[in-house]
């Protein structure tokens, strides 16, 4: 690494840092109800948005109807999104006349995308028609986002909140993610990619003589508009195949900086805001550490195996599957951030990474997305672990275990550990089926170990709602296909009906003031405790399975022999 390298990498951590308590204040703002500079701009559209569905925006639920609007609102988005698939080449907006996508494809990415996992089993520029992109894909990018910052509003009302049952309003909570934070936020992001040279249009596919004096067809499309919300929503579906490393996604470096900090920065700031909210700034930034921790960690182990020379590739820099318009640095750090935040957005082929940046990639998405996450959901997430780790400090010091003076009971550990089990489940039980199967099997393009970190891989990014794949698996088959699109519905709503059973359960309780005797969780002990119950509970789980596929792989390359 230079030191131009180093600096990049420090500036941009410390524009996240910087800017999270912005972002974070303005969001507490619009999510508690108050006062905001977007009101006089939006407010309207707001007050049409209840109008028009019909309800009443201050009428708060309990946690068993918040969770009953928030299913029935995703299953019509799933059903939608197939629809329209699968009748593609009968609607509007389609002017190179793209046939129907098949029931297979379309399930999985109906499930894909409305689960905030964005997986794509397709080239999205010689599948999709501009209106299944438009008001199918980026409609569901930017609900799905809204739907995980709901939940986690949802939690933390619970936990702030006593003796009530009342957790809030999904329709109210959801409204005002897309107006107040996702909407604004992708139209400058928009901007921002049209003016590096990302293309936005209706036009139909250019065809150009190459150099060769071939023909060769190419993509048009609504892209900026697409790239911007798929990345603030920690989405990732790419409307070209070859996602962020093609031109006309993210033309320049700049560009690429700009993509990652959108991927980074409301994850980053929802933990101020989760601060504001529960009372205690000083619980959100313990959270940022504990996250920022175990990001630094896996981009310094990810670097430095990338940049670690081998005689087999004869000393040289790994440049397979990457760029030259961003190289080593830019590309690992995508690749962690854009699995860190649960975001299925690459701009290098994670095929092509070394075996122990590529392990480093999947053991983001084994943790159980919570490093910092998707939108909402990496933040819930970690409150998951948080719970589980008070309950080991608890029976380690031999006190009812608390957290923010609520007690942690045997209900709440139920759900946190069904919670945690059921992502766990879907990547080992799922993958071992796809293992011993021909059906799995026949779409591997390696063999060994490699091919089974393709295997582990897709599983893992389904479980954790990532969309991000290790290439060479062709998964657009009915198999994977099926088998991704069920094991994304478990990883989401899996998680979620446990986290508001949590709330809900939370809500009720009294608050137990502080004493001489309560465990705190602001300091950097709780910090320390807190990743390694993530470590231990979510990366120990995975270890044998990482044993064979990536370690392995890992030593087999370093005596020469490649799969």
């Amino acid at each position: 690494m230079t030191t131009l390298d180093y600096l990049q990498v420090i500036l941009f951590l410390a524009l996240i840092i910087g800017l999270t308590p912005v972002l974070g204040n303005f969001m507490f703002k619009v999510f508690s109800g108050e006062k905001h500079f977007m009101l006089p701009v939006l407010g309207w559209l707001e007050k049409l948005t209840y109008k028009f569905i019909k309800i009443k925006p201050d009428e708060e639920t309990n946690w068993k109807k918040y969770t009953l609007g928030l299913l029935i609102f995703n299953f019509i988005g799933l059903v939608f999104v197939f629809l329209i698939q699968v009748f593609q080449a009968y609607l509007p907006m389609n002017p190179d006349h793209l046939p129907n996508v098949s029931w297979h494809s379309a399930f999985n990415t109906a499930a894909s995308f409305v689960t905030n996992t964005n997986w794509q089993g397709y080239s999205g520029e010689i599948t999709l028609s501009y209106f299944v992109q438009m008001i199918g894909l980026a409609v569901q990018n930017f609900v799905s986002a809204a739907t995980g910052i709901a939940v986690l509003l949802a939690l933390i009302r619970g936990i702030a909140r006593k003796t009530t049952d009342k957790l809030g309003n999904f329709w109210t909570d959801l409204t005002r993610s897309t107006l107040y934070v996702l909407l604004p936020l992708s139209i400058l992001l928009a901007i921002a990619l049209v003016g590096q040279g990302a293309i936005q249009n209706f036009k139909h596919y250019e065809t150009v003589q190459t150099l060769q004096g071939a023909q060769q067809i190419i993509p048009m499309g609504p892209v900026a508009s697409q790239e911007a919300i798929k990345q603030l929503g920690t989405n990732g579906g790419g409307f070209f195949n070859a996602n962020d490393a093609h031109p006309f996604e993210s033309p320049t470096p700049f560009s690429n900086l700009l993509i990652m900090f959108a991927l980074l920065i409301i994850p980053a700031s929802l933990t101020y805001t989760y601060g504001k909210m529960v009372g205690s700034v000083r619980q959100g930034w313990t959270i940022f550490t504990a996250m920022m921790i175990l990001l630094v960690t896996g981009l310094g182990i990810s670097l430095y195996a990338e940049y670690s020379t081998n005689p087999i590739f004869g000393h040289l820099a790994l440049m397979e599957g990457k760029e030259t318009r961003f190289g080593i640095t830019n590309s690992i750090l995508f690749s962690v951030i854009t699995t860190d935040v649960s975001c299925g957005a690459v701009n290098a082929m994670h095929d092509s990474l070394s075996p122990i940046s590529g392990m480093i990639a999947m053991i983001n998405l084994m943790l159980g997305e919570v490093i910092f996450g998707g939108v909402g959901a990496g933040l819930y997430g970690m409150v998951i672990f948080i719970i589980l780790t008070v309950f080991i400090a608890g029976l380690m010091v031999g006190r009812s275990p608390e957290y923010l003076g609520k007690k942690i009971e045997a209900f709440e550990v139920q759900m946190a550990i069904i919670a945690v089990l059921l992502p766990n489940f879907v990547i080992l039980v799922f993958a071992a089926w796809a293992s011993a199967s021909n059906a799995g099997l026949s779409s591997l393009n390696n063999s060994g170990p490699h091919g089974l970190s393709e295997i582990l891989y897709a599983f893992s990014s389904a479980a954790g709602n990532n969309g991000s794949a290790f290439a060479g698996l062709n998964a657009n088959t009915v198999f994977y296909n099926l088998t991704l699109g069920f094991g994304m519905l478990i990883g989401r709503f899996g998680v979620i009906v446990p986290v508001l059973a949590i709330a809900g359960s939370m809500a009720k309780k009294k608050i137990t003031p502080l004493s001489a005797g309560t465990f705190r969780t602001d300091n950097s002990l709780f910090i320390a405790l807190l990743i390694g119950v993530i470590l231990i509970v979510g990366g120990l789980t995975h270890f044998p399975a990482l044993s064979l596929g990536p370690i392995v792989e890992h030593f087999l390359m370093n005596n020469g022999i490649t799969f």
